[in-house]
């Protein structure tokens, strides 16, 4: 065999090899946006819930339940991940004002259903920032794979881009809500 059909047999297969490789990392990355997705649906379904018990208990804080209902809806229309950061954050900071404003009402955080559906969104966030976790360790070896030499060469031929992070705004958005049991 001549030495250019070898070199040609190897580059071949190495652009194979390195295109099935993002092709995977691609699909790990849409897999770890579901998760996430899945997650904050999760949690948007817990939202009507807790905000109807706290609403039985507190009548006259009908402005923050106005804007949990509104950012909720906002949370659930598809977003690019930037914009779904940034919803999520505003979503995370009406829900610790939800839980802030129930250590008013003795009665309120005495009350089973209430204390259910806080451990449900514990257990909710807790599962989400583990999802948060998955889809950027996966988007940073997407990139990764994209910006380094050779890969960048084949990725560059097939149009692959890098995926953004997901983000929040804030450290107090990064941490689970505390809620006291």
């Amino acid at each position: 065999m001549n030495i250019p059909l070898l070199f040609f047999i190897a580059v071949f297969l190495t652009v194979i090899f390195v295109y099935n490789q993002l092709i995977r990392l691609r699909n790990l990355v849409k897999e770890g946006w579901s998760g996430i997705d899945v997650q904050l649906k999760r949690r948007a379904d817990l939202v009507p819930n807790l905000v109807s018990v706290v609403k039985a208990y507190a009548v006259h804080e009908r402005t923050l339940f106005e804007e949990i209902t509104r950012i909720r809806s906002e949370a659930l229309q598809p977003h690019t991940v930037e914009e779904q950061g940034q919803s999520e954050s505003a979503l995370t900071r009406s829900l610790q004002k939800l839980l802030l404003l129930a250590e008013a009402y003795p009665g309120l955080k005495a009350d089973s259903h209430f204390l259910e559906l806080q451990r449900e969104l514990a257990a909710v966030e807790t599962t989400l920032q583990k999802a948060r976790r998955y889809y950027n360790g996966t988007v940073r070896e997407l990139n990764t794979k994209i910006e380094t030499f050779p890969q960048n060469l084949i990725a560059g031929l097939f149009s692959f881009k890098p995926a953004p992070f997901f983000s929040l705004s804030s450290d107090a958005e990064r941490s689970t809500p505390e809620i006291e049991l």
